[in-house]
């Protein structure tokens, strides 16, 4: 088993620093890793802005908040970054060649550091491809925003080490988070392929004209997406009866989306230009609603379901 005292993140978007103050917090040395100092600085600024939002907002206490703080660094040099390091997280864009090419010279750099991919959806048995010792590359899957979701998918390629990859588990756990094992690598791996399949028939719900997208969404919100975060897919299932939950499916699914491709309505809009928040319209007229508020709205449940777990002392399961 391996103890995990220093790591570097390589990626200061979306998602890097964030899974920088993770690590952090669980008492580990981490450096965040960008191509230029510029870039590092932005990197390191956010994630200190991110251990000062968990304070401020009672997620950690000033203590946690102040070692959490000093454990972070920043550096634009790769090399020296990652020589030594235990844990190597790589949160690049969605690109197999440039994250093959990326893993390839981590294991040169980082002789014996555990490599982990942030990907979403690229296969982890292909990114490790072009590396020699295989069983030591696996995928950590963080969820956005990464300092606020509790859920890491840990995601085994072909050739990865299982002890590997309970190491992993135990360090996540060591920092708070949840972390699911999905057994195989499979294309959206575990989270994501509910996500798609819920997306999937909401898409197929408004192009059918059976509902508005915002009634869609407040059907989420406030019915069944309510219960989830304490009341599981197969809790529930058990709970009604499967005899119920049979029956309902086999009358229903004759009537929802199957075909293997996503649905003509999504293509209509991308092809249109209408890709949503970024381009100012998409199922929702972002001129007209504010996106900030929306995600104002989603970091503050967040937090409230931490405080609570903390209070609770529990993994949120």
């Amino acid at each position: 088993m391996r103890d995990f005292h220093t790591a570097a993140v390589i990626g200061t978007g979306m998602m890097g620093p964030g899974i920088a103050v993770t690590l952090a917090s669980g008492g580990v040395e981490t450096t965040i890793v960008s191509r230029t100092e510029e870039g590092a600085a932005r990197g390191l600024a956010k994630a200190r802005e991110q251990v000062a939002f968990l304070e401020r907002h009672g997620v950690m206490d000033p203590a946690e908040a102040a070692r959490a703080a000093e454990r972070l660094h920043a550096s634009a040099q790769l090399e020296r970054a990652v020589r030594g390091a235990d844990l190597v997280i790589e949160s690049t864009p969605e690109e197999m060649t440039s994250k093959q090419v990326l893993f390839a010279t981590l294991e040169e750099l980082a002789s014996e550091a555990v490599l982990a991919s942030n990907t979403s959806s690229l296969s982890i048995t292909a990114l490790a491809s072009k590396c020699r010792r295989r069983d030591r590359v696996l995928t950590t899957h963080f969820w956005n925003p990464p300092h606020l979701m509790p859920l890491v998918e840990i995601v085994c390629g072909r050739e990865t080490s299982r002890e590997v990859a309970a190491a992993v588990r135990c360090l996540l756990l060591q920092c708070g988070k949840t972390p699911v094992m999905v057994k195989q690598d499979r294309p959206g791996q575990l989270g994501n392929r509910l996500q798609m399949a819920l997306w999937r028939e909401a898409v197929h719900i408004v192009a059918e004209g059976i509902a508005d997208p915002e009634d869609v969404d407040l059907a989420a919100k406030t019915g069944f997406g309510l219960r989830l975060p304490v009341y599981g897919i197969f809790e529930h299932a058990d709970g009604v009866g499967l005899d119920l939950v049979h029956a309902v499916m086999d009358y229903t699914a004759r009537d929802l989306y199957n075909q293997p491709q996503a649905p003509p309505l999504l293509k209509q809009k991308v092809e249109a230009g209408q890709l949503g928040v970024k381009t100012g319209c998409g199922f929702y007229d972002w001129s007209e609603k504010s996106f900030a508020d929306v995600a104002a709205r989603r970091d503050q449940f967040l937090v409230e379901f931490l405080r609570s777990r903390r209070r609770r002392g529990g993994d949120g399961s």
